[in-house]
């Protein structure tokens, strides 16, 4: 092989590597020795130890004698075994740089090996650390920005507030006798938290049966889940109190509290109401002036420990309740009951859907008595299907007892005297309708005493065309229609009163007899007690005044008072009531022996809602008066919804339990018979 002249061009010559015929002849087959291996650490062989041992090795490569001739290395002297190759041991020879390849790579050393126990350990404690901070975290979060939340939680799982009921006013009539009072009674409560689920059946089988509670519903209360506290009964008496006490039932126990209690039974109910379960009023009076009765309960809050134990030293806070203020009626008891006695007989008697009878103290407003058939028991009242009170809240038509407001209007402006004159048939035609009376009879000439006495329709609406429709209207608002008495009764109508402009062509003539307009009961009782006071209205009035915790009464304010007609007109129209309950009125059966009586009856047709006519709707029928006549002191009214058997006239029906009670009222109110003489009254005119 020709060496080269010169450099190529852009570089060095060619280095050529040296082989044994370049050495010599001897050179050749002298074996190549290694160094020997410095002690401890020889193991790992250096750049020089792979530059040796490529020396070593044949070289098949042709050298400058000739191509194709292969120089043979003399076989290596033997030497101890070397361990692998390391990837730095490869990569730090000048071979595996120059080399025709790359020697294979060892294994990668990995970054953590089992053989370290340091970094294992520091692993293990950056992860404990990391715990560690989250506990940290916690902590501080409970304890510093969380803390507030928490105690109020704590508190609250220990904290139970109990109720302090206030004692309820009493309700009594006007001589004090009680109609509504509050006794002593027991609460028995249960904590669930305290009741295990095996000890259950035992406690709903010792308190149902004891309560008179159905089992199921004692058994849902003591399973409620997250209460400390729940209500099993309320309002028992004192000796079932004690008897649940002695059971000793786990979580179960009583508080001290009241109940109300009605002593006359039904007595009075529809005025005084009751109070529901849930300490409130639900009808009545009870209802009305609860806020005045009830009072203001108070609390008490005390810790107690997971056992149910009152903690001594715990916070114990307490609000005391404040009495509820008592209510004194104007209703005496003995007049109440008799007149709850005589309308309930009646009702049965007749068959009526219901009935009322007020009696009311003229000169004062007073009410002595409201009375109502059916009734219920306001201890029981659960069980009644009705708790209304049909003198106010029911209104109704009239009839002829409306006919003194229309006598009372013709005598102060029509120019009519008790003794004008009319010409009275049993039927007249106004515009398209015909009005007749009650009863058929000939054309008769009757006074208007006698039209007021047999109580006419044909002979009022005669006397009233004397009069203009507004005057009409306006007697009839001075008398109180339109307007709630205000007495204190809850749900009071104002009954139905439209203006003349509002008046058909045909309104004005039924009107005047008490028809096509509706009043309560006790509206229509103030009118009779109007004309007995002297023409001078005095607002009913039922409240007596309040009774203070302590006793002390405080008078309710004197009730308002107008005139309404004059003294004359008055006196007039009370002699023409009078004619009504002699042998030619329709009310002789109102009569009592000694008193002069002066009344009127009224026979009123109810419209029926399914045709919005008269046919079918059945009658009311009523008595208002008073006595003695000639020094009116009490004013009775009576009223009959529907009664289907027997007569339907109020002069029937009405009129006897008007005697009844009447009679009742006045020895009992130590009233005498004046022994006055009644006038002579003219029905008929004299030819």
């Amino acid at each position: 092989m020709t060496a080269r002249a010169g450099r190529d061009t852009g570089g060095r010559p060619p280095r050529r590597r040296r082989t044994p015929a370049d050495r010599g002849p001897g050179a050749a087959r002298t074996p190549v020795r290694r160094p020997a291996r410095p002690a401890g650490g020889a193991d790992r062989p250096g750049p020089g130890d792979r530059a040796a041992r490529d020396d070593a090795r044949p070289d098949t490569r042709a050298g400058d004698a000739g191509r194709g001739e292969t120089a043979r290395r003399p076989a290596p002297a033997a030497r101890p075994a070397e361990p692998p190759r390391t990837a730095r041991a490869f990569s730090g020879g000048r071979s595996a740089r120059r080399g025709g390849g790359r020697p294979p790579r060892g294994p990668r050393r990995p970054a953590f090996r089992r053989s370290d126990p340091l970094k294992r350990l520091n692993a293990g404690l950056l992860v404990i650390a990391f715990v560690l901070s989250l506990f940290a975290g916690r902590l501080v979060q409970l304890q510093t920005i969380e803390a507030d939340v928490y105690t109020a939680r704590a508190v609250k799982q220990r904290l139970h507030e109990l109720e302090l009921p206030a004692v309820r006013g009493d309700i009594t009539d006007a001589d004090g006798h009680p109609l509504a009072k509050t006794v002593e009674a027991r609460a028995v409560y249960a904590d669930p938290a305290l009741i295990e689920p095996a000890q259950r059946q035992r406690v709903v089988a010792a308190l149902a049966p004891l309560l008179s509670m159905d089992p199921a519903k004692v058994l849902a209360k003591i399973s409620t889940s997250g209460s400390r506290f729940v209500y099993l009964a309320r309002g028992v008496s004192p000796d079932q109190g004690r008897m649940v006490e002695a059971l000793d039932l786990p979580g179960v126990d009583t508080l001290p509290e009241y109940r109300r209690i009605y002593p006359n039974d039904d007595l009075a109910a529809s005025v005084i109401g009751f109070v529901n379960r849930e300490g409130r009023g639900g009808a009545g009076l009870e209802s009305a002036y609860d806020r005045q009765l009830a009072g203001v309960d108070g609390w008490q809050r005390v810790e107690t420990s997971v056992s149910g134990q009152v903690i001594p030293m715990g916070e114990d806070s307490k609000r005391e309740p404040v009495p509820g203020r008592g209510l004194r009626l104007t209703l005496l008891r003995d007049v109440q009951a008799k007149a709850q006695q005589a309308i309930e007989e009646q009702v049965r008697a007749t068959g009526a859907r219901s009935g009322s009878v007020i009696v009311m103290d003229p000169r004062t407003g007073q009410i002595l008595a409201l009375a109502t058939a059916p009734g219920y028991d306001p201890n029981d009242y659960g069980r009644a299907d009705d708790w209304s009170n049909p003198i106010v809240q029911e209104a109704y038509e009239p009839g002829s007892t409306n006919k003194v407001i229309t006598a009372a209007a013709v005598l102060e402006k029509g120019g009519v005297t008790p003794g004008t004159v009319f010409r009275v048939p049993y039927s007249v035609r106004r515009h398209d309708r015909t009005f007749h009376d009650s009863h058929r009879h000939p054309t008769q000439r009757l006074t208007f005493s006698g039209v007021l006495a047999t109580s006419s329709n044909v002979g009022t609406i005669l006397a009233s065309e004397t009069i203009s429709a507004q005057t009409l209207y306006d007697y009839l608002r001075a008398f109180g229609f339109g307007e709630p008495t205000r007495v204190g009764l809850p749900g009071e109508t104002a009954g139905v009163l439209t203006p003349p402009s509002r008046w058909s062509g045909t309104d004005r003539y039924p009107i005047s007899f008490g028809q096509t307009v509706s009043v309560n009961a006790l509206q229509m009782a103030s009118v009779y007690a109007t004309i007995a006071n002297g023409g001078v209205r005095v607002s009913p009035q039922l409240i007596a005044g309040t009774v203070e915790p302590g006793g002390r009464f405080t008078a309710a304010p004197a009730p308002a008072q107008r005139r309404v007609i004059s003294q004359a007109t008055a006196e007039q129209i009370i002699r023409m009531l009078e004619g009504a309950t002699t042998v030619e009125g329709t009310a002789p059966k109102a009569r009592i022996p000694g008193y002069r009586v002066a009344g009127k009856t009224g026979t009123a047709e109810i419209v029926n809602p399914a045709c919005g006519c008269y046919e079918g709707g059945g009658y009311t029928a009523s008595f208002a008066g008073f006595a003695p006549a000639d020094d009116p002191r009490l004013v009775v009214q009576v009223v009959l919804q529907k009664p289907t058997r027997g007569s339907h006239y109020g002069g029937d029906v009405a009129a006897p339990v008007f005697r009844d009670v009447m009679a009742f009222a006045l020895k009992t109110r130590k009233i005498p018979p004046t022994g006055g003489r009644p006038p002579k009254i003219d029905i008929y005119a004299r030819d």
